[in-house]
């Protein structure tokens, strides 16, 4: 089993790489836009459309709205880049506004950046998954039906393929998100082409439909403020994964600040230019999106399954090509699957960076066999998979929870670079970098006005709807994180005391424990004579008469030196006693150091771990906790454990690295 378990090991995630060939899965810009731009990129396949489906809450005279509130979303989106080009440039390390808000503003507010992300970046694979599926469902009615287990085992393979490496996972990201750029120009540049210049008069097939609120009502007032600051809110989901970008800059080769900030670039020209241009398109073709299509959409067919805008819009753009309705389909579903690999490359990182400073658990820190943080990808692969399925893998409602996490982000982290470039300006006497640092404060303070203005709409629009759910979330974390720091330096201090004065044991008492006269207690016996204490003993519990009766006997016949000592167990415990023993003899001699021998069987096979060793395991655990006492455990080899013992000697061969020039 053992060599079972290590073959497909190395089957699923390849021959280990060495700590000193990091540098070699170092990404491309080609390379780096896919892995850490797909989620954002991805969103225009999900904001629209909910921005057209809230508004459908106030009926046809609400979706005059769409083109500003897609405009306001754009404007939202290239002023958060520009601040991000400036924020890798000054934080290229990759603690991203977890960085910026620890050193510009403190401990707390960096630690509160962190949750929020960390909480954000599980919404991110939830909420990709969930719209992948989605997507994939109109063109595949059996996803639309098995949504759940589609998006757990899509979460699944991404897991696995990132555990492969970030070098990798790249290359076989590259051609599905290179596949939806192009399909997204072709659809958004040949369907406004075919209605303005063409004259074509091309309609969804929900146009014929009409839209009416949920309860037949008009919608003004304020009420339809609400509906209109609800849409925007939601459009802003076009903003995540811009973060991504910052927190990944060591994977980027160098000059990585300058890769990172190009990558940013191209991913403001792309998004934006998608986001505005499916809106115009949809307001042409006449496509209506509701919340409950049974009730809002008047002249829809009996059991009309309302497919989604990217669906709506493909159809007809491509009416004579059906086969392109497939591609368009699949690469947009394949993208939002891919889009989460923003997320697995983030929160990994970003995860790593909060344990490096004592905030998440050390293994969080280190990286598994493909240089990759394994741990985090696991960690984030479980939660993603809890929230899809406690969710139902529904889009509408995982997007309430979503946004709040990273918008919190944004803005704390356009504060600190406030007060990062202040501090530059009060030691900087070269007016033109004064007048540069100037520029990029404004540029910073605009960010930080509109990414606080979106959080505000966000929390007044969604708090009631599920968004409470993330910000208990991110304050849960956020405690939990605290608890795990203090933790640490409770220990730290503990280990570190420079007064402690090391007093040596007056006496060492070896304790032998038996429960039968067999070759690894002889072993054991054998083991604790040769590092001559000043007493040994053996000692057995009692637990059936006769059988330690014939144990008494063998000793004597045996004529072993040691004396054998029996406490008494009337209710068949053999731990209890035991400790009680040990614990007596600490009271009589307080200076001396009492040392437990406890033979042990080294079996080879899984199944047998059940068979043996779990008193020993149990005893071991309770003993650890007294003061003043040693716990040897002397093992004896069975013959199952010779194979075992071969495999363990040949596995650091298995997937031995080597040099290309040698292969």
């Amino acid at each position: 089993m053992s060599k079972v378990s290590v073959g497909a090991k190395r089957l699923l995630v390849g021959r280990p790489f060495r700590s000193d060939t990091i540098g070699a899965t170092r990404l491309r810009k080609r390379i780096a836009l896919p892995v850490f731009a797909s989620d954002a990129l991805s969103s225009v396949a999900y904001a629209p459309q909910e921005i057209f489906l809230v508004l459908s809450m106030g009926g046809m005279s609400a979706l005059a709205f769409t083109p500003w509130v897609g405009l306001a979303v754009a404007i939202v989106m290239v002023v958060v880049i520009a601040c991000y080009r400036q924020n890798v440039r000054a934080y290229p390390s990759g603690g991203g506004d977890y960085e910026v808000a620890t050193v510009n503003l403190g401990p707390n507010a960096g630690l509160g950046v962190g949750a929020a992300l960390l909480i954000d970046y599980v919404l991110t694979v939830a909420v990709s998954i969930a719209a992948a599926a989605e997507n994939i469902g109109s063109a595949i009615p059996f996803v639309h039906d098995h949504e759940v287990l589609f998006a757990v085992l899509a979460i699944t393979g991404l897991a696995a393929v990132n555990l492969r490496g970030v070098r990798e996972s790249g290359a076989m990201f590259a051609i599905p998100v290179y596949t939806f750029m192009a399909a997204m120009t072709g659809l958004v540049a040949w369907g406004l082409f075919q209605v303005e210049v063409l004259g074509r008069d091309l309609n969804a097939e929900s146009a014929g439909f009409t839209l009416v609120t949920p309860d037949g009502l008009s919608i003004t007032g304020l009420a339809l403020v609400f509906i209109v600051a609800k849409s925007f809110a939601s459009g802003c989901a076009a903003l995540t994964g811009v973060e991504a970008i910052h927190n990944g800059v060591p994977a980027f080769r160098k000059p990585r600040a300058r890769n990172a900030a190009a990558t940013l670039g191209m991913l403001g020209v792309l998004a934006v230019s998608f986001l505005l241009g499916l809106i115009e398109l949809a307001r042409r073709l006449d496509v209506k999106i509701a919340e409950n299509p049974g009730a809002q959409l008047l002249g829809a067919p009996e059991g009309y399954r309302q497919k989604t805008m990217i669906a709506q819009l493909s159809e007809p753009v491509f009416a004579g090509v059906p086969l392109v309705f497939y591609v368009i389909m699949g690469a947009t579903g394949l993208i939002l699957v891919l889009a989460a690999n923003t997320a697995f490359n983030g929160f990994p990182m970003l995860a790593s960076v909060l344990a490096r400073d004592k905030y998440l658990p050390r293994q969080l820190a280190t990286r598994g066999d493909r240089l990759a943080f394994s741990n985090g990808i696991v960690l984030l692969a479980v939660a993603a998979a809890t929230l899809v399925i406690v969710f139902d893998a529904q889009v509408t409602e995982l997007i309430q929870l979503y946004i709040v996490g990273v918008f919190v982000a944004f803005t704390l982290g356009q504060w600190g670079m406030i007060r990062h470039w202040n501090r530059r300006l009060g030691h900087e006497e070269d007016p033109a970098v004064r007048r540069g640092v100037r520029r990029a404060r404004i540029v910073n303070a605009t960010g930080m006005v509109l990414t606080a203005s979106v959080l505000v709409i966000v929390m007044a629009t969604k708090f009631l709807s599920g968004a409470y759910i993330a910000v208990l979330g991110m304050m849960g974390l956020f405690v939990v994180m605290k608890l795990i720091r203090r933790h640490y330096d409770s220990v730290a201090r503990e280990l570190d005391d420079s007064s402690w004065e090391v007093v040596l044991p007056s006496r060492t008492h070896c304790l032998v424990l038996v429960s039968k006269l067999h070759l690894p207690t002889l072993r054991a016996l054998a083991y604790a004579r040769a590092t001559r204490p000043d007493t040994i003993e053996a000692l057995t519990v009692n637990i059936d008469t006769a059988d330690t009766r014939a144990l008494v006997r063998e000793w004597e016949d045996r004529g072993i030196q040691v004396p054998l000592k029996v406490v008494e167990s009337p209710y068949r415990e053999i731990n209890r006693p035991v400790v009680d023993y040990v614990t007596r003899l600490r009271e009589q001699r307080p200076r001396d150091v009492v040392i437990v021998y406890i033979p042990e069987y080294v079996v080879g096979h899984w199944w047998e771990q059940f068979l043996h060793n779990q008193s020993a395991l149990r005893l071991k655990s309770r003993l650890l906790y007294e003061r003043g006492v040693m716990v040897t455990s002397v093992p004896w080899q069975l013959s199952s454990s010779d194979g075992r013992a071969e495999q363990a000697r040949d596995e650091p061969i298995v997937g031995r690295w080597r040099e290309p020039e040698a292969q």
